[in-house]
């Protein structure tokens, strides 16, 4: 998170700074704080703001942009422990209330207007999914308060993944944990001085370093250990960042880490820019982070702060020194801030797209509207008298109240919707209690549903799809989980049929229907998924902890999909799931073969396996397109959403005790695919079905569930 302030630091590290109070007896100069502003630290600033912005935008090309906010990180800890430590050198402590006095004029301003926006379009349905304001309005608040890092680690939500539906305010993760490391940050300090008077002889300052070093030190092994064993809140949870602030601190602390030498300092600062631009272009969300990868961009952040040199235009310190880079680094806060809710609504407004020339746009918008905050938001409030004149504690409790403004703002938005939300849960449950005749695959499906036309008829409705989804997410487990979750749906009789549905999240969106027809037939079901996870032996592409998650929940659910000894298996799979190529074949090839193998350990003991070839996948959420524009407009080329091969299809196809399902006539004809279906609104996300549209495939699945376990449904004698 890009700081509001930048003007904690230097003039010139190239050169002592002048001491700001008289040296004790045997201490240089060089031991005094740097002093005020650094121009390559702001040009650093602006670096890391483009790579996340940039990311955002386009996360396909700058795959690892989001290490910018690690770039932040370091450079909070170099700045603010710079200006602490020179108070702590100058009156003996720190001012507490006038620090977070400070702090909140800095960046509550522009922090809580943004909050202020998105509360307000949120809450209007015209602007945004109705079916999302639950989750916006929690994390409004939670963010308001600067609790939105442990509001996301606590309920595991993985910042780096490409689906999902994040809200307009996700970002403000790394502004709550920001804003703990400034009520941490000078406790710290304060207790390494009064350590340094009584044991260190009064010296303030090596009490700091070894106290920092040692509480880094910390964070990183804890850190280093947290994303291995649950990476989805290790990237949130604030001590497992604290290591990064105390690199910054310990550039700041330490004299002689600031690299004076002439060729030293210029291979540091373009080898830390090389290092950030490494990580930007060759990271991506498959990579275990943050954990030791996170060292590559702490390091080169690092290293650009203490390349201190500045006398000719091809030292790296000049470069970022230019006016553009000021600029950028100037407006970066609010940049940081704005940039994300716009991307986040701008699909849904009228008359919007997502073309290129849209982005470019929209980007341009982001930095009108940085700026326009950064001149009238941030600088007027940083210096207004009303505050400056008056106690610290006038500032903190007009910052409480502005925090309560916003959340009474964000409560009233879902006061006025609540009705409105209730009325589309309960939409949802009357149209898959008492579909419409022909409704959704039906219509395709159907011969006595020729002709049929539902004309602009959606259901659910666009806003509302998202809302679709199956319960039970506890039986859903992600990341890097590794248990056998089991849950029983179906009736509760043992003698009863037995089916097991496993898979990853595309066999999950068959639960309800599963669950549905099980009831009626009297089957019982018992359930294994993992997210981004088949029901396979293939070894994924997907390298670090991920990878060993998956195949140890595969050894795992094989044990417990043994023991449970099923009459029928019911699997379905991603299409485009990345699995590794092995053993000289192709992915492709792994890829089948891993189907293959996983389905005979049940076809060998005479149990029948049904799977299904996998739906669409879209670029962007067809939803958006379908709230503002006809479904004929919202349609999809069917080799661009269509999955040329999908392995599962090859896998079934001959393979003795397998049946498969293909409804790829019901999504696309021959050129095209599209999101909705018979008037049944077929995804909930870009790759999702609705479980209103499931429903309408459930007698495709339950006939050849059926013929699996017995022409009756029951068991084969």
């Amino acid at each position: 998170m890009p700081s509001a302030d930048h003007r904690f630091g230097p003039q010139n590290l190239g050169a002592p700074a002048r001491p700001v109070q008289r040296q004790p007896p045997g201490r240089s100069p060089e031991h005094a704080e740097p002093a005020r502003f650094i121009p390559h630290v702001q040009g650093l600033r602006a670096i890391a703001v483009l790579m996340v912005v940039l990311y955002h935008f386009w996360p396909g090309r700058l795959s690892g942009g989001y290490v910018g906010v690690d770039v932040f990180f370091v450079i909070s800890g170099f700045l603010i422990t710079a200006h602490l430590m020179r108070e702590l050198q100058q009156t003996g402590g720190v001012r507490l209330a006038q620090f977070w006095a400070r702090r909140a004029r800095r960046l509550l301003p522009a922090a809580l207007l943004v909050l202020l926006f998105s509360a307000i379009v949120v809450s209007i349905p015209a602007l945004f999914p109705l079916s999302g304001l639950p989750a916006e309005i929690r994390e409004i608040l939670a963010a308001t308060f600067y609790v939105e890092n442990w509001y996301l680690a606590l309920s595991s939500a993985d910042y780096l993944a490409l689906t999902g539906e994040p809200t307009t305010v996700q970002h403000y993760w790394s502004l709550s944990l920001e804003e703990q490391f400034y009520l941490m940050w000078p406790l710290i300090l304060l207790a390494a001085a009064w350590a340094g008077v009584r044991w260190f002889s009064g010296d303030r300052r090596r009490a700091a370093v070894l106290a920092i070093a040692v509480v880094t030190a910390a964070s990183l092994v804890f850190n280093i250990v947290f994303t291995i064993t649950d990476p989805a809140p290790a990237y949130f949870v604030t001590f497992g960042r604290m290591w990064q602030f105390g690199v910054g601190a310990l550039i700041a602390l330490v004299p002689m880490l600031r690299v004076r030498h002439a060729v030293g300092s210029f291979v540091l600062g373009w080898g830390g820019i090389g290092a950030l631009l490494y990580a930007a272009f060759a990271f991506d969300g498959q990579t275990p982070f943050p954990g030791y990868m996170a060292l590559i961009p702490t390091l080169g952040a690092a290293a650009v702060i203490a390349a201190s040199r500045t006398e000719h235009w091809w030292y790296p310190t000049r470069v970022l020194s230019v006016r553009p880079a000021q600029f950028v680094g100037d407006i970066s806060y609010s940049l940081y801030l704005w940039h994300w809710p716009l991307i986040v609504i701008a699909p849904s407004v009228p008359f919007w797209g997502l073309t290129i020339y849209h982005r470019v746009a929209l980007l341009a918008l982001c930095f009108v509207l940085a700026w326009l905050t950064k001149r009238f938001v941030e600088d007027p409030v940083r210096a207004w008298k009303t505050l400056t004149s008056r106690p610290p504690r006038v500032t903190l409790w007009a910052s409480l109240a502005a925090m309560l403004l916003v959340a009474s703002v964000a409560g009233g938005g879902w006061v006025a919707n609540a009705s409105s939300y209730r009325a589309g849960v309960e939409a949802i449950e009357q149209t898959r209690e008492n579909p419409p005749e022909c409704f959704g695959a039906a219509s395709v499906l159907d011969p006595a549903c020729a002709g049929v036309e539902f004309g602009d008829v959606v259901l659910p409705s666009p806003g509302f799809a998202a809302a679709d989804r199956p319960a039970a997410e506890e039986c859903f487990v992600q990341l890097n989980d590794t248990r056998a979750v089991t849950c029983e749906f179906g009736v509760d009789d043992p003698d009863a049929p037995h089916i097991v549905l496993i898979g990853d999240s595309h066999a999950y969106q068959l639960l309800t229907s599963v669950d549905a027809m099980a009831q009626r037939n009297g089957w019982r079901v018992t359930t294994l998924f993992k997210g981004a996870c088949p029901w396979s032996t293939a070894p994924l592409s997907s390298t670090g902890t991920f990878g060993a998650a998956c195949e140890q929940w595969r050894q795992n659910a094989q044990r417990e999909l043994e023991a449970l000894e099923p009459d029928a298996v019911l699997t379905a799979g991603l299409a485009t799931t990345p699995f590794a190529a092995t053993d000289g074949e192709s992915s492709y090839e792994t890829a089948v073969a891993g189907y293959r193998e996983a389905w005979r350990t049940m076809t060998d003991r005479g149990v029948p396996v049904v799977t299904v070839v996998d739906n669409p996948t879209w670029e962007d959420d067809p939803n958006t397109c379908l709230r503002i524009r006809a479904i004929a407009e919202c349609a999809g080329d069917r080799d661009e959403v269509l999955a040329a091969s999908d392995p599962i299809r090859e896998a079934a196809e001959g393979m003795p005790g397998v049946t498969l399902l293909d409804f790829t006539e019901v999504y696309c004809d021959e050129e095209i695919c599209s999101p909705v279906v018979g008037g049944a609104n077929v995804y909930r996300d870009r790759d999702h079905l609705t479980v209103t549209f499931v429903d309408t495939l459930a007698p495709e699945y339950e006939r050849a569930l059926r013929v699996a376990l017995g022409r009756d449904g029951s068991l084969t004698q």
